[in-house]
């Protein structure tokens, strides 16, 4: 008898530390803060600099001012 009441109290320990944990988890998704808003401009200087050292291709360049003025 008192194994399985033992067993009983962890399980029952084990699922509270769980939904504590879940709900933390969820609180700190909620208070993130949202991201820095992008210089869009800034950003495709900086590509085009790349681009224009040979650090970047021309279609890679392409697809990341596509990817900036999608935002």
């Amino acid at each position: 008898m008192i194994a399985g009441t033992a067993t009983a109290v962890s399980g029952h320990v084990a699922r509270r530390q769980d939904a504590r944990h879940r709900q933390q988890a969820a609180d700190q998704a909620v208070h993130q803060p949202p991201p820095a808003p992008v210089d869009v401009a800034e950003e495709l200087q900086k590509f085009a600099a790349l681009r224009d050292q040979g650090i970047l291709t021309e279609e890679e360049f392409a697809a990341q001012k596509a990817r900036l003025l999608s935002l």
